[in-house]
């Protein structure tokens, strides 16, 4: 693995260093790439994915972001957050926390994201009933998840990585999934989100790997005319909802919760991707293709 993630820094143009770099290295060395392939858009734009870096693209998502169609899930999100008493496991009440997620506890020696932090929430308050059972990734959980979301606006991503040998393997970890091809495709998060961002594929464009996390939850135009469920929430999905999503696209079988937690790859790729956006704006949920 080591002598594949060396390979790909020289294709990136980035330091064959990269394979061994820290943290810190790494933000710093790709957010260099970045500001080369794409002169004059500011490090803030990133957050607006596709939309920061096409004045075509973000003429169409400023004139959606006027009668945003979120907000009425952030309402409904907001209610929820009260009905299940979401803020009493979470440190300030859970207002105004996203930013801070993922993180790493030093107790379990394990990263916690803010959605899995929601779903031990649910069990703790004995919501996850059969008569009402919230699932990772869409629908009310989601909503819960923009409404929090919501609350940060404005906070900068201050995603830590500490210097603690099971949080660096974490991170590590997700960092390898990112680069590492999969699928009939042969494609990895990179080859998207890196070597080929602002390029179209078919119609869409694709929108640089830095400043992903920081809108996150997103609500898409695709899964609003998905059939069921509430109107006001189908458009909603998680970060980890959309990684499934690009395993599929790329012909890979997505991976699933683990006893009912995130699936421990995903919380990786998470942590190293949210590192990434560190000193971006939260400016979810954000409305995309």
């Amino acid at each position: 693995m080591k002598k594949i993630l060396m390979m790909v820094a020289i294709v990136m143009g980035l330091s064959p260093l990269l394979a061994n770099a820290s943290p810190q290295q790494d933000l710093k060395q790709l957010r260099a790439y970045y500001f080369k392939k794409f002169p004059g858009v500011k490090l803030q734009e990133y957050a607006d994915g596709v939309y920061g870096i096409s004045k075509e693209r973000r003429a169409e998502w400023e004139a959606m972001e006027e009668f945003p169609p979120y907000m009425t899930g952030v309402d409904i999100g907001k209610k929820l957050f009260a009905k299940y008493k979401i803020g009493s496991c979470f440190k300030k009440g859970g207002i105004g926390i996203r930013q801070n997620y993922p993180y790493f506890d030093s107790k379990s020696g394990q990263v916690r994201t803010m959605e899995g932090d929601i779903m031990a929430c649910l069990h703790r308050n004995k919501i996850n009933t059969k008569a009402e059972k919230l699932k990772f990734g869409k629908g009310k959980f989601a909503a819960i998840s923009a409404y929090m979301s919501y609350t940060s606006r404005g906070k900068k991503m201050n995603v830590i990585v500490p210097n603690d040998k099971r949080a660096l393997a974490i991170y590590n970890e997700g960092k390898t999934y990112f680069y590492a091809k999969r699928g009939q495709l042969n494609f990895s998060c990179a080859d998207c989100h890196v070597y080929q961002a602002g390029m179209n594929i078919r119609a869409m464009l694709l929108s640089p790997a830095m400043g992903q996390v920081a809108h996150t939850p997103i609500y898409r135009k695709k899964w609003e005319n998905s059939p069921g469920g509430n109107p006001a929430l189908k458009g909603f999905g998680t970060l980890q909802r959309r990684y499934g999503g690009c395993n599929k696209q790329v012909r890979a079988k997505p991976l699933k919760p683990v006893h009912g937690k995130q699936n421990p790859e995903y919380v990786a790729l998470e942590y190293f991707q949210s590192y990434l956006s560190n000193g971006i704006k939260v400016n979810g949920p954000g409305i995309r293709q």
